[in-house]
């Protein structure tokens, strides 16, 4: 009797003696013992791996770069060699500080990035600095001719830039105000306008950057 007393008794003893110690061991660990699961959007969070704002690599302030850039004309040349077609991209830019300083440069690469480059390092190397007035305008009328572009600018009283096409965008990036600019022709290669206007614009170029281009033309024909 004994023995069958325990066999019935012992499992309702042993679950009542159980709750005791799974409500105390409830007690001990708090609500929140485990972090939540972080789902994709929550990665990368206010702070990333090592303390950092901006998620795992941080987050760095880039440094302002020192000319405003446009790419007037971008565009896929093929060239067939005897091997078959080899495929390369070609950038034209304006680069400028607004203020009386621009560039125009063209790079050629088999990828865009690498094209850019070279076109922006190319403009550094032919900017020019226009000799401007008080209020940023040209002082007189100029006009170029480049391949089958011809262009004329004339400075204006208050009506600001009446300008369209590549001109427009020249001037802007070189800080001009109050400019009427003119296509005189029917092309519409914005590169060809561009070097039209730039050009014309290298004619009222300061003292210092006309007396480094004599130098450079008179070294060359020496």
């Amino acid at each position: 009797m004994d023995t069958e007393e325990k066999k019935d008794i012992l499992p309702e003893t042993a679950a009542a003696e159980a709750k005791p110690e799974v409500k105390a061991i409830a007690k001990a660990e708090p609500k929140n013992a485990y972090p939540p699961k972080r789902d994709g959007a929550n990665r990368g969070g206010a702070r990333g791996r090592g303390g950092r704002p901006g998620g795992r690599g941080g987050s760095f302030a880039r440094p302002k770069p020192e000319f405003d850039q446009k790419i007037i004309n971008i565009r896929r040349v093929t060239r067939v060699v005897a091997g078959g077609r080899r495929m390369s991209f070609s950038v034209a830019m304006i680069i400028g500080d607004k203020k009386g300083s621009v560039g125009l440069g063209t790079g050629k690469a088999t990828d865009t990035a690498l094209a850019i480059s070279k076109a922006l390092k190319n403009a550094r190397k032919h900017m020019i600095t226009i000799k401007t007035t008080k209020t940023m305008s040209i002082p007189y009328d100029i006009d170029a001719k480049f391949s089958s572009s011809r262009v004329v600018l004339t400075p204006n009283r208050r009506h600001g830039i009446v300008a369209g096409s590549t001109i427009r965008d020249i001037v802007i990036l070189a800080g001009l105000k109050n400019i009427t600019g003119k296509i005189h022709s029917g092309s519409k290669n914005r590169l060809n306008n561009a070097q039209a206007t730039m050009k014309a614009l290298s004619q009222i170029a300061t003292k210092k950057r006309v007396a480094v281009q004599e130098e450079m033309a008179s070294y060359v024909q020496q």
